[in-house]
């Protein structure tokens, strides 16, 4: 489409000033309104940028950039027709471009002087209601950070996703706030400007973020904001109360939300408390490295991309949350898996409920188009389709518990958590009802100001004039008939466009027959164009009645979308009870599929698992292999640390991540990949796999191991799964192995908690810790040698593995030969003359840090308990130094 020249420095109207014409001075003075936004300026039928806009627009966009007659460096022009708003502005907006979009506020035909302009909206990478911006299946956040100016170890956060309305607030540390910065993955993060250094510091630069005034950061701003929003007198209803940099943070995202023109937020009904405390913890460490949401290497496949086959974009998003936040209390873990497995028995029933899932669509995004009026008739059809599904769901769940009270079996569990779903759904009779009989079923417009969209019957001055309407075809055509047989003219014939109306057109060769009463209006090469006063009147009847009937169906519209209004919370709800459904039924359908097992959930510390599979791997084997399962069994007392050991390629990293795979999954309520598993309920997941160099930042792969490894040990806690790949291998061979030693030990005798440890190793040294402390024990991933050939069984046995077999699987890789052989000669003289007995007699002979278990470890031993209790019943306070050393003393008597 070729696109007029346009410039912001022409007027016909307004008074040329030097330098500065009214247009420019209109659109400078909007431009300051909106300092680092990208300013969309509708001139006509376009969407223009200028300056810096203009050629960041063209690079993002791929469109023209020109200049302006003058040709300086600032009057770079660049801009699109308006119609393509939503195919350019998402381009813009995942960019990471703020973009204000200014629209001609009245009718340029009936302006005087300049066309009033404003900004209708500004659009960022966290705020937006564009189906072409948004992701179905993700929620898009607005986050924002507060910085206490009290405690440096304070932070505030929350989380908005404008189009769903979910609003979320916690506070915490540094570590808390980055996991939930990752786990959340937000669009977009607000922070105080005098803060941007510090923001940097501890979260990186791999957000797309916008700096608020400090003014705001205060309570005395924010919390008036929030209460005044949600009609209350304190926030102590939504648990919130004593979250003070929480509460500023929730409080900057509502003042950013009216600072970027987004009034109507009523929809945003609630604001929920995220408790550190509910969920397990997981280090971004641990999402990164359990691949929960995102693969790390391209073309890799996500634990998501396996678990997720929802119906619905609400069910999908929930599923993610799910990952995210896995839950620690048994009761609500136990409730989503007796559902799960009902519906894993009830195949008719689950079936039935995807059945009636499927045309729901995004009831949740749906309705918040409703809240801040930006739905259209056929997104409204949508919303009539969701909510006709909503009782059908309903009485499925209800018919589903008579039948389970009838049965002798019958699962307590079940039927109250059935009831209650049914009870939280709400078919909002009335409202579909209404849509049903006002809003045609078909043919349904886009844009709300052409017609076309009421049905016949609800307003009689409606159907009057869609009676003149709909007779003009008839009306025309038996003029054109009447007109025929008067003049005698047969190619005759009635047309219309937007110039003249309606005409008759005439050609050359019968033009001689044209009758006096018709008024030339047009002359073609063939033709002449006429019109009659009797067409006159019919064009100002139909064109009246036209333009009538637009503005009664645009009424009524309206008045169909505040009643839908009037349900946005009921509807809100029904859409998380749907996507609660859509998860379970999801769960069972997974479960069924691919052969998982419902795990037994306990407050106990065991974590027992019989033939278990990683759950992503075993879907990408070859067609006819099979994943080969293990067993595995930790726990407090006996088994607290395996030392893994085998070759590289054998499974050892792929039997950590599915240890910690099976364990979440059961924490979110999914069946499990094995054919038993036993599960004591796990507070903290740490995960030290894989290991990649962040040379950006000047860190290398050991740098990077080591600060994932002090995350883990400096936040361990008595029910932590900890899970640790080839600790130490980014140094030196003895350097690596103390390293791994110590941590294998420390994680041992650590004076307050027993984590649950898998430890793979290529170390074999560290199989002796297993001779001197008790809940360490020795495993390997077995291996057979057949014919200088190595099989690998990737079957978990018990006993050390003595022989890493590198060079096999060098050779496996495609090393070249000679190199293949050469390393076989080098490894036969460097084992002859290493004295390799001699090295393992140093490992035994060295000093053990299990005296300290022992101590602390409570160990049965007299002479311990008897220090114990002289240690128990000091009072250090009171105690002078000669004292002390009398009573310390006392404890060496006791030990000799």
């Amino acid at each position: 489409m070729a696109r007029p020249s346009q410039n912001p420095n022409d007027t016909s109207k307004a008074t040329k000033k030097p330098n500065e014409t009214p247009l420019a001075k209109q659109y400078n003075q909007i431009k300051a309104r909106y300092p680092g936004a990208l300013l969309l300026f509708r001139v006509g039928d376009f969407y223009e940028t200028f300056g810096e806009d203009a050629v960041r627009a063209a690079k993002i966009l791929g469109i023209t950039l020109t200049r302006r007659n003058n040709g300086t460096a600032d009057d770079h022009l660049a801009g699109f027709p308006h119609h393509s708003l939503d195919t350019y502005l998402p381009r813009l907006v995942r960019a990471g471009e703020r973009v204000a979009i200014c629209d001609q506020l009245e009718d340029p035909a009936t302006a005087k002087g300049i066309v009033k302009r404003g900004v209708t909206e500004l659009v960022t990478p966290g705020v937006s209601y564009n189906d072409n911006v948004l992701d179905t299946k993700q929620n898009n956040y607005l986050a924002s950070i507060s910085f206490s100016s009290f405690s440096t170890e304070i932070i505030g956060i929350a989380f908005l996703d404008i189009s769903t309305g979910e609003f979320l607030c916690s506070q915490g540390n540094a570590a808390y706030i980055e996991k939930l910065l990752q786990s959340f993955s937000p669009s977009e993060v607000l922070f105080c400007k005098k803060n941007r250094q510090e923001f940097t510091a501890l979260f990186g630069d791999k957000f797309n973020t916008f700096g608020i005034d400090d003014w705001a950061f205060t309570r005395d701003f924010t919390y008036p904001l929030l209460t005044n929003h949600f009609k209350t007198n304190s926030l102590k209803g939504f648990g919130i109360e004593s979250l003070a940099e929480g509460i500023i943070a929730a409080g900057v995202i509502l003042h950013y939300l009216a600072e970027t023109e987004h009034k109507e937020v009523s929809h945003i009904s609630r604001i929920n408390r995220l408790e550190e405390e509910k969920y397990v913890w997981l280090d971004r460490f641990t999402i990164r490295n359990l691949e929960l949401v995102a693969p790390q290497q391209e073309g890799g496949i996500s634990l998501i991309q396996i678990l997720d086959q929802t119906t619905t974009p609400m069910g999908a998003r929930l599923l993610r949350k799910w990952l995210v936040l896995p839950l620690k209390e048994k009761a609500l873990i136990q409730e989503r898996l007796e559902t799960v497995s009902f519906f894993k028995e009830n195949t008719e029933l689950r079936e039935a409920i995807e059945q009636q899932l499927k045309p729901i669509g995004d009831l949740e995004r749906l309705i918040s188009k409703v809240a801040v009026r930006r739905i259209n008739p056929r997104e409204l059809a949508t919303l009539k389709r969701a909510l006709s599904r909503i009782e059908p769901i309903r009485e499925l769940l209800l018919n589903s518990v008579h039948s389970e009270n009838k049965t002798a079996t019958a699962q307590v569990a079940n039927v109250k958590m059935l009831r209650k779903y049914a009870d939280q759904l709400n078919p909002c009779q009335f409202l579909l009802d209404k849509i049903e009989s006002e809003l045609r079923d078909e043919s349904l417009p886009i844009v709300t100001n052409q017609g076309g969209m009421i049905k016949a019957g609800v307003d009689d001055e409606l159907d009057r004039l869609l009676g003149i309407a709909h007779t003009g075809k008839d009306f025309l055509l038996q003029l054109q008939n009447r007109e025929i047989e008067r003049t005698g003219i047969t190619s005759l014939k009635v047309s219309f466009n937007k110039v003249f109306g309606y005409y008759l057109e005439v050609t050359n060769a019968h033009k001689d027959k044209v009758p006096n009463d018709w008024i030339r209006k047009q002359t073609l090469v063939n033709a002449e164009r006429y019109i009659t006063p009797e067409l006159k009147e019919y064009e100002e009847t139909i064109l009246g009645a036209e333009d009538k009937i637009a503005v009664i169906e645009f009424r009524i519209f309206n008045e169909l979308v505040n009643v839908a209004n009037d349900y946005v919370h009921q509807i809100q709800q029904n859409a998380k009870i749907i996507a609660v459904l859509d998860v379970l039924t999801n769960f069972a359908k997974i479960a069924e599929k691919n052969n998982y097992a419902k795990p037994q959930v306990s407050d106990g510390k065991e974590l027992e698992i019989k033939d278990g599979r990683h759950p992503v791997i075993e879907q990408q084997l070859p067609l006819g292999e099979i994943y080969v399962p293990n067993d595995l069994y930790l726990d407090d007392a006996t088994q607290q640390i395996i030392i893994i050991t085998g070759p590289n390629m054998a499974g050892k990293s792929a039997l950590l991540r599915q240890t910690a795979l099976i364990v979440l999954m059961a924490q979110i309520g999914c069946f499990v990949p094995a054919s038993e598993a036993k599960i004591g309920i796990v507070d903290k997941v740490f995960t030290r796999v894989g290991a990649s160099d962040n040379l950006s930042k000047g860190e290398s792969t050991f740098m990077v191991e080591m600060t994932e490894t002090a995350s883990i040990l400096n936040n361990l806690s008595d029910r932590s799964l900890v899970l640790m790949d080839e600790i130490g291998r980014g140094t030196s061979t003895y350097d690596g192995v103390s390293i791994a030693w110590a941590i294998a030990e420390h994680l041992h005798n650590h004076s307050n908690y027993r984590p649950k440890t898998l430890f793979a190793t290529h170390y074999h040294e560290l199989n002796e810790l297993a001779n001197d402390f008790p809940r360490i024990k020795n495993f390997n991933v077995s291996v057979k040698e057949i014919n200088g050939k190595v099989i690998f069984m990737r079957k978990l046995k018990e006993g050390g593995s003595e022989h890493s077999f590198g060079i096999h699987v060098a050779q496996l890789a495609g090393i070249p030969q000679p190199v293949v052989y050469r390393a076989s000669e080098i490894l036969v003289e460097l084992e002859k003359n290493r004295s390799k007995e001699q090295h393992r007699q140093t490992i035994r002979e060295m000093p053990k840090q299990n005296f300290q278990m022992s101590i602390f470890g409570g160990e049965s031993n007299p002479k311990f308990e008897k220090i114990q209790n002289l240690l128990k019943h000091l009072d250090i306070n009171t105690m002078s130094p000669i004292e002390a050393l009398l009573k310390l003393n006392e404890v060496k008597k006791v030990l000799e």
